[in-house]
């Protein structure tokens, strides 16, 4: 009988820059203290969406998480804006909204979103995503 193989990723080595773009500061400190068992996730955030665009230029994140209502611009203007990285570096956008399937997330996930969430999202959901996305 063979031993079982480990896990080809444990926590401990899950790793990568994360934008979080989310204008209430609850939401951003939910998935600061879901992701802070991953030591090797650095999170930044943002709280409109200009400047979660400045950022992921300047910071060139993994992962950005999206909210989809935002105070100067919606989170399908920033999927729109972020196309060209999307598409040039493989940019994953996971959109993390309390909308359930609004016309706006099939709007970005059409415009290259890599996936969505449902608020209040669970730390396994929000693990998962972040394990795809980083498992290029």
């Amino acid at each position: 009988m063979q031993p079982a193989q480990p896990p080809a990723q444990t926590a401990a080595e899950l790793r990568g820059k994360v934008l979080y773009i989310e204008d209430a500061p609850m939401y951003f400190e939910l998935v600061k203290a879901l992701l802070a068992p991953h030591r090797e996730v650095e999170i930044i955030h943002a709280s409109t969406g200009h400047e979660g665009v400045k950022l992921v230029r300047s910071e060139q994140p993994d992962f950005v998480l999206l909210d989809m209502h935002l105070p100067d611009i919606s989170g399908l203007e920033v999927v729109r804006m972020l196309s060209e990285d999307i598409a040039s570096r493989r940019l994953r956008v996971t959109i993390l909204s309390g909308d359930t399937l609004s016309i706006d997330i099939v709007k970005a996930m059409s415009l290259g979103a890599f996936s969505y969430l449902i608020k209040p999202v669970s730390a396994q959901a929000l693990e998962d995503s972040l394990r795809r996305a980083l498992a290029r």
